[in-house]
């Protein structure tokens, strides 16, 4: 398992290349913010305690945000191509020769969205606010206040707490996405963005035009972004801590019947990669 792991690590260098580069867009970006900092912390003073936390945690928040995105959209085309990619280049028949299981191969490729990329995207989420903390507060270095605003209202050590229960809680959410694509991956012979996505499409467009609802649709806005409404409190709080509910998150069925869907599609994977041909 270790070292099919590290094949795919190997011949998918997107899976950290890609949040790599955002992550460094981010803090580039950060760094030219860095001059009208004292500016806007000044102006914060003067904020009642919401909105300076508001003001203080939306850098270091937009720092976490869009590389937990491009995490996604990675492990989908990661997905999309992990199975069907080495029937394509017949590369299969050499993994095929090896002492490897089919299942060990398929749990390998789902460990990267579900695993890899997760812990990756929490080294670097922490290593970036670290930075931007160090760097904002060398800045800050002459005014005290705002120095003490800053260190009050980031709270470093609970917002990573919180970012690894977001990235568990994502991964474990997004699992039967993740599932059905691995077995769209190994059933299709070509075009598996268009097999994973035009379905999809259909579907909505059938229930809208013959019963004029949007359930399905509701569905998977509920499948990709309901983990938040689940493992999060909606109202405005500024510990971090005090915010996550695991009871609610663990006690809501959309998780368990996601988790069960995704076992019933990777199980599939395994099977339709012992019997499929090469394309």
């Amino acid at each position: 398992m270790y070292w099919s792991v590290q094949r795919e690590l190997w011949e998918n260098r997107s899976i950290y290349l890609a949040p790599l580069v955002v992550q460094a867009v981010v803090l580039f970006g950060f760094l030219i913010s860095m001059f009208t900092l004292p500016r806007r912390m000044q102006m914060a003073l003067a904020l009642d305690a919401v909105k300076q936390n508001e003001l203080v945690t939306m850098p270091f928040h937009f720092a976490a945000g869009l590389p937990i995105v491009t995490a996604f959209i990675v492990g989908v085309f990661y997905c999309l191509d992990a199975l069907h990619g080495e029937r394509r280049d017949r590369s299969i028949l050499f993994w095929k020769s090896l002492p490897v299981s089919d299942r060990t191969s398929v749990f390998s490729k789902a460990c990267v969205p579900l695993i890899i990329l997760p812990l990756f995207i929490f080294a670097i989420i922490v290593a970036a606010q670290m930075i931007m903390l160090g760097l904002s507060t060398v800045v800050l270095l002459g005014n005290g206040p705002a120095v003490a605003m800053l260190w009050t209202n980031v709270k470093f050590f609970q917002s990573s707490v919180a970012l690894l229960y977001a990235l568990i809680a994502i991964a474990l959410w997004h699992a039967p996405i993740y599932g059905w694509l691995l077995l769209l991956s190994a059933w299709a012979r070509r075009a598996t963005f268009l097999w994973a996505v035009l379905p999809l499409l259909a579907i909505g467009m059938f229930e809208q035009i013959a019963f004029r609802t949007t359930l399905f649709a509701s569905l998977l806005k509920y499948r990709l972004i309901g983990w938040f409404t689940q493992a999060f409190v909606q109202s405005q709080v500024i510990d971090p801590l005090m915010a996550l509910t695991p009871g609610k998150f663990l006690s809501t069925p959309g998780l368990w019947i996601g988790l069960i869907a995704a076992a019933i599609f990777v199980a599939a994977a395994v099977w339709l990669r012992h019997h499929r041909e090469p394309i």
